[in-house]
């Protein structure tokens, strides 16, 4: 059996990573075809296909998730 390759996380270089205050958003794009986002402060991980992140990547460029 093969293990599966583990997911190498990097933090943001706009986040100003604080100890007292630690909450940057990590993103690991080493695994082909996949993309995590990590929070910093619980550990939580959510996971998405390469075409949902550049979706999300395009609508944040255009300013789709601005507050109103």
């Amino acid at each position: 059996m093969t293990a599966l390759p583990a997911f190498e996380f990097r933090t943001s270089s706009a986040c100003t990573y604080n100890n007292n205050d630690p909450r940057c958003v990590e993103v690991a794009t080493n695994i082909p075809g996949q993309v995590a986002v990590r929070s910093s402060v619980t550990g939580k991980t959510v996971e998405f296909t390469t075409p949902e992140w550049d979706a999300f990547l395009r609508g944040a460029k255009l300013g789709e998730f601005d507050p109103a």
